[in-house]
């Protein structure tokens, strides 16, 4: 084993040493929390991504730069304000700092170029703290139910909002924060970013592709909705429960998917840079530099 490896193997355990603690409550959160389930797949596919440049982290002479300790400083910081403050956010968050701040002091700027994309994807993994997260939820909610609203009117369905709640002639739908899409918007953007960064080499490709899942999952969370409506209209209460309402949500995450890859397929199509072929892109990164 050479001088480098063993430093990162050093490092590592040093890092899971000190939060063994947020990483379990990281997992728990993420197995009890529909929200963040995606949380499981960040990690393994950050290592992967960072697994691709091994040859270039090879080539790349380690330059440790001194900027990397304060960064280290400031996420101990912040892991100690969390955990005196009860404060989870705090302490995952700077979890993404200490990585960060690790790789620029021992190995340098450099390194840190080539690992950007998999040091951006770390911060997906970590929860929004709960008054954010309301803060989001809440005009969600709004939206999904003025636009559910407005696709039952205009199909001759009599209803009446108030609010988050819909009122037809026989049930009252609530647009609860759990149907409120937000959910679904945080695994759309979470697959756009990684749809963006394998099918795409243009910045500004990637930027609109990333950008377009929040009305695509906005409004198809704003059709599941009126879906729901549709039923409840046409075939009684009953199916606006149950399974009727657990796979509609699935179904509508396929769609929303689909209109994220429909959505990559008409960028791909406008003339500028050609689209990054897949089969190459382990060898672009390896081979040549980060952008």
């Amino acid at each position: 084993m050479n001088r480098h490896a063993a430093t990162a193997l050093v490092c590592l355990a040093a890092v899971v040493w000190l939060y063994s603690d947020v990483l379990s409550s990281l997992v728990r959160q993420w197995a009890s929390d529909d929200n963040y389930s995606h949380g499981f797949f960040i990690i393994p596919l950050a290592i992967y991504c960072g697994w691709e440049r091994r040859e270039l982290l090879r080539r790349t002479a380690p330059r440790p730069h001194g900027a990397g300790l304060v960064l280290i400083l400031l996420s101990l910081g912040l892991f100690t304000a969390g955990t005196l403050a009860a404060e989870l956010f705090l302490t995952r968050i700077s979890l993404v700092g200490m990585i960060a701040g690790t790789i620029l002091f021992v190995w340098g700027p450099t390194f840190v170029r080539h690992l950007a994309f998999p040091l951006a994807l770390l911060p997906l993994m970590v929860p929004l703290p709960a008054l954010l997260f309301n803060q989001i939820a809440f005009p969600l909610q709004l939206v999904a139910s003025g636009l559910g609203e407005t696709v039952m009117s205009a199909a001759g369905i009599p209803v009446l909002r108030e609010g988050n709640v819909l009122e037809l002639p026989n049930i009252t739908l609530a647009v609860a924060e759990a149907c409120s899409g937000i959910r679904s918007l945080i695994s759309l953007i979470t697959l756009a970013i990684v749809l963006a960064y394998f099918a795409e080499r243009r910045r500004w490709a990637r930027a609109t592709i990333v950008l377009s899942a929040i009305p695509i999952a906005i409004l198809a969370n704003a059709l599941r909705v009126a879906g729901t409506g549709f039923a409840s209209h046409w075939f009684g209460p009953r199916v606006a429960e149950g399974f009727f309402h657990g796979f509609s949500g699935w179904l509508v995450f396929v769609v929303a998917f689909a209109g994220l890859v429909a959505t990559q397929q008409v960028v791909r199509r406008i003339p500028g840079l050609p689209a990054r072929p897949e089969r190459q892109l382990a060898v672009e990164q390896t081979c040549s530099p980060a952008q």
